[in-house]
């Protein structure tokens, strides 16, 4: 997951409004949206079939999370443990977001450079293992590519305030909204680009919200939507995309939060 465009208590009728793009390598094999039975029927999510955790997901009781790698070529990506889990891991838990991230952290050195977050229905928790940074967050809109937490990226800025928008026009909100937002193809003036080390062509390519890279073979491979309503109603909505960057498979979902928000 590349970038992830999200509003936090920031409107009454909606705990969680969020939009995300997942950039990968057109070669690594997933599994669309969906609830994975048998193994965990309650969770909902995509699935990356080679490492077997997920990018983003959340289960019936409205237990979310959502990870993005950081982006440091000085860092090693290699470490034992798949960012995927993090995320897996937490929808399967009855932990509260707060007690799951602390004690996560004595494992950050396992994972490569990861952005977190999860919610328990209640609180929304930001972990950064590069920081060792453990935060709830306040009300607001916020967004996350790979570097920090609202880090000053232009495709970041340009999605916090498109959502913003967004929620000021649209009552009810829908999802179709939310996934083309995330279809937005302007990449960033040169001045504007962030530094993070990598070649200056390519930081061009991926300023972009959704990126289309043939030649790497690389792109945004999904684009998300999620709607957590005051009531309880949950709506989540996948836009899957070919190889050149063209809608393909659609997977929407609508059901009502079950059960418990955690464990006190």
């Amino acid at each position: 997951m590349c970038l992830i465009i999200f509003a936090h208590r920031a409107d009454p009728a909606y705990p969680l409004v969020l939009a995300a793009n997942r950039d990968e390598l057109f070669g690594r094999a997933t599994a669309h949206a969906q609830f994975w039975q048998p193994d965990y029927p309650q969770i909902l999510a995509g699935r990356d079939l080679v490492a077997g955790g997920t990018w983003l997901g959340i289960n019936r009781a409205g237990r979310f999370a959502a990870v993005t790698n950081i982006r440091d070529p000085s860092q090693p990506e290699r470490k034992p443990r798949s960012r995927g889990e993090l995320t897996l891991n937490f929808l399967n838990s009855k932990e509260s977001a707060q007690q799951y991230c602390e004690r996560l952290r004595e494992h950050f050195d396992e994972f490569a450079g990861f952005n977190l977050l999860v919610s328990d229905g209640e609180a929304l928790c930001y972990v950064n293992n590069f920081e060792n940074l453990i935060e709830a967050l306040r009300p607001g809109i916020y967004g996350l590519s790979n570097g920090l937490l609202n880090s000053p990226w232009p495709k970041v800025q340009r999605g916090r305030e498109c959502l913003q928008q967004l929620i000021l026009a649209d009552s009810p909100l829908p999802t179709d909204s939310l996934i083309d937002m995330m279809r937005d193809r302007q990449r960033a003036k040169d001045s504007n680009l962030p530094t993070t080390g990598i070649p200056l062509q390519l930081e061009r390519e991926l300023s972009a919200t959704f990126i289309s890279n043939e030649s790497r073979e690389y792109g945004t491979r999904c684009s998300t939507a999620l709607l957590m309503h005051a009531g309880g109603l949950i709506q989540f909505s996948e836009q899957n995309y070919d190889e050149e960057g063209q809608p393909a498979s659609a997977h929407f979902y609508e059901f009502a939060q079950a059960g418990p928000f955690y464990n006190t």
